[in-house]
């Protein structure tokens, strides 16, 4: 069984690392305002604010932020400030062991993508695809909220993943599985593939989401997945949205989903609403799920924080 992290409640200090690329002082500043009014306390990492091209600092400096987050007694939880790019680079300098004698919840989506699922595959830490600083604002769905402290706050168990009202989930290839859910974007996860970092999907359930990708390239990735036995490995495949893909050569987001994973027979769920899009379902790396798309139904089995 994975690692449940300790229940974030309020009061608790939420600690802010910009693991990838950099995010303005303002926006910063201004999110960080939106969490102190919910009732949190804020610790900044060193680097939080670096600013240094395409990445906010050398990756040594933004792994450092990271391990004294997982460090420091009275952080509970671990914020991305964005993802953008270069999340990747930090992975050779994480203590892998030190965190896992000191788990937290850690949150985020986009790049991000890889830091959770290695810190799940590397530490066996439950770890939280869902919100990052940059959400944190006025025009948030309370949808986003319910399903981020749902998640982080309370110990429920068994939990209902569910798409917002008039977001339907629709079930492709009909079946009934339950193992550990991973997964993330797409552009993460393919540039870990043939890295000693690259996703293990072997008798788990993937869930794949993107944005601003042309299906030329959805179509290379599903190649790629497909390639690498990532697709082969797993026991079920739910898909999120593709937000901003442009169609190519008439062949949509959709076509692509009938064409490269209805036929491998696994249980398949399209239209979750989790990533980039307005709409963010918490989904908790790591814990054991139950996906039926007989039932069309997805389930969270365990509490995924401790109390």
């Amino acid at each position: 069984m994975a690692i449940r992290p300790p229940v974030l409640q309020r009061g608790d200090t939420i600690g802010l690392v910009t693991a990838g690329s950099p995010l303005d002082a303002n926006i910063i500043n201004t999110r960080a305002q939106t969490i102190r009014d919910m009732g949190f306390n804020i610790a900044f990492g060193r680097n939080v604010y670096s600013f240094e091209g395409i990445v906010a600092s050398s990756a040594e400096k933004r792994a450092e932020d990271i391990m004294s987050m997982f460090t420091d007694p009275n952080v509970k939880m671990i914020l991305a400030t964005r993802g953008g790019t270069g999340v990747q680079t930090i992975l050779p300098y994480l203590d892998y062991d030190v965190i896992r004698d000191n788990p937290k919840i850690i949150s985020g989506y986009s790049d991000i993508t890889v830091l959770l699922n290695i810190l799940n595959q590397f530490s066996n830490l439950i770890t939280f695809h869902s919100l990052m600083l940059g959400d944190f604002r006025a025009d948030t769905p309370s949808y986003n909220y319910n399903q981020f402290f749902q998640a982080t706050s309370t110990a429920i168990s068994p939990r209902s993943i569910q798409n917002p009202p008039n977001i339907p989930l629709m079930s492709l290839v009909q079946g009934n599985v339950t193992g550990p859910i991973v997964g993330g974007n797409m552009t993460s996860l393919i540039n870990t593939l043939g890295t000693p970092y690259e996703i293990d999907t072997k008798g788990k359930i993937l869930f794949l989401e993107e944005i601003n990708s042309p299906t030329t390239m959805i179509y290379r990735y599903f190649t790629q997945l497909s390639m690498s036995g990532k697709l082969q490995d797993c026991i079920g495949i739910i898909m999120g949205e593709c937000t901003t893909c442009p169609v190519a050569y008439g062949t949509t987001y959709a076509d692509l989903i009938r064409d490269w994973l209805v036929p491998l027979g696994k249980p398949l769920m399209v239209n979750l609403a989790t990533g980039h899009g307005n709409y963010k379902a918490t989904i908790p790396i790591g814990a054991s799920v139950n996906l039926n798309t007989i039932e069309n139904t997805l389930t969270v089995l365990e509490s995924t924080v401790s109390v």
